[in-house]
């Protein structure tokens, strides 16, 4: 408990207007939220909630309150920009030239209430060496990376790993990584066609391949994530255990069906298709075929929704168009576009997200699990444009994000 004599700052008493605790449920109205050492101890309707002496109280009644989010598949090193001089330096930067720039962006997920982000790559691993440059003392938003990914040689992936040895097969090359990362990412398919759609490559690794990598990579604690676009590239990554796949466009209802029954976690990046036809030129066959793959895209998410199918929120964020922290915002609306409630895409980008990433008692608010809370302006159905202006995010029970200049005080209202 808090000393009563000086309450600590991470023990309080909220007040909320409306809550979205991260588990799909619809908001609820009215609640007073308490939060003791961080964690948060009880979370029940005002009207039944009996006093808390000395505990300082803030008023968030005209706000939404919902669990910190998770982008579960970003790339820390690449930005979003279109100039081409700026997208070729990142592409043969140094680590000393990118970390300034990985810190920027994870500034700019916490802005957009980001607390915990999923790496997927980079040619140089300057993600994960930043994550362990981080150690002790990691900052407001997580950071899990892979590392640099494992693609087949001569095939796709060069800008977020390197190629298996030529006569090393994949799980032996895992096996002997002196380096490795959170979790482990193997490319499995090449990248979708902006100019045919519909279009597939070959898969990188057959079933039994793949498999032998995912059960090594869980010998040495790390879960599997694949890049998979295609029906065949999905199929082998499900059949072969993988943890999640990841982007899966075009890969048919057979494999969303797949992923239910054999629980494998889809991160659909939908909005990094969106961030292609932001920058196609508007009557070109880019931008038809951007939004083609797009709508296919929604089309299998109402279909993931109606057979169960786990979705964690991810934006490829890096890829053109697609900015960190802002992004995230977008894939929600995608996600709701596509027949998902409010409360379910939250759920998405909340717990799904923090379950894939292994970050056990947070997504949700609910009692013994952590005060980790982004504080919104307005009513839910200002969601998801009010993720532009978060009032305050907090982390561990902390002000960490817009409001954390001193955070807020005893009787201090949310703006």
């Amino acid at each position: 408990m808090t000393d009563t004599a000086c309450p600590r700052r991470d023990s309080f008493v909220m007040r909320v207007g409306w809550l979205l605790d991260g588990t799909g449920r619809p908001a609820r109205k009215g609640v007073r939220l308490t939060v003791v050492g961080g964690v948060v101890q009880d979370l029940r309707p005002a009207a039944e909630a009996a006093p808390v002496e000395d505990l300082p109280v803030l008023d968030a009644s005209e706000n939404t309150v919902i669990p910190g989010l998770v982008d579960a598949h970003v790339h820390l090193f690449m930005s979003s920009a279109a100039d081409p001089a700026v997208r070729q330096a990142q592409l043969n930067a140094s680590y000393s030239q990118l970390r300034p720039v990985m810190r920027g962006h994870l500034a700019q997920h916490l802005a957009a209430g980001v607390v915990a982000v999923r790496d997927g790559g980079d040619y140089g691993g300057f993600a994960l060496r930043l994550r362990r440059e981080m150690g002790a003392s990691p900052g407001p938003v997580q950071v899990r990376a892979a590392g640099r990914a494992w693609r087949r040689e001569g095939r796709y992936g060069s800008l977020i790993g390197r190629p298996v040895a030529c006569g090393r097969d994949l799980a032996r090359a895992v096996a002997m990584e002196d380096a490795p990362g959170d979790h482990l990412k193997i490319v499995n398919s090449g990248l979708n066609s902006l100019t045919d759609f519909g279009r597939q490559t070959p898969t990188q690794f057959g079933v039994d391949e793949l498999r032998a990598a995912v059960a090594e990579g869980l010998r040495r604690g790390r879960r599997t994530m694949v890049h998979a676009n295609g029906s065949e590239a999905v199929r082998v990554a499900a059949e072969a255990g993988a943890h999640s796949v990841e982007h899966g466009f075009f890969m048919g209802t057979d494999n969303l069906a797949r992923l239910a029954d054999r629980q494998v976690v889809w991160v659909p990046t939908a909005v990094a298709m969106q961030g292609y036809l932001r920058h196609a030129g508007p009557d070109s066959r880019e931008a038809d075929v951007c939004r083609r793959n797009l709508e296919h895209q929604l089309e299998q998410l109402r279909v993931a929704r109606q057979k169960g199918v786990r979705v964690a929120l991810g934006t490829d964020a890096g890829t053109l168009g697609v900015g960190h922290g802002a992004a995230l915002r977008e894939e929600i609306a995608l996600v709701m576009e596509a027949g998902y409630s409010l409360a379910e895409a939250l759920e998405c980008a909340s717990l799904q997200g923090a379950r894939l990433m292994g970050l056990g008692g947070q997504g949700v608010l609910r009692p013994g699990w952590a005060a980790t809370l982004v504080v919104l302006p307005g009513p839910p159905t200002a969601l998801p444009g009010s993720l532009a202006a978060p009032r305050a995010v907090l982390v561990d029970g902390l002000p960490v994000g817009p409001a954390a200049d001193g955070g807020p005080g005893e009787g201090r209202s949310m703006p």
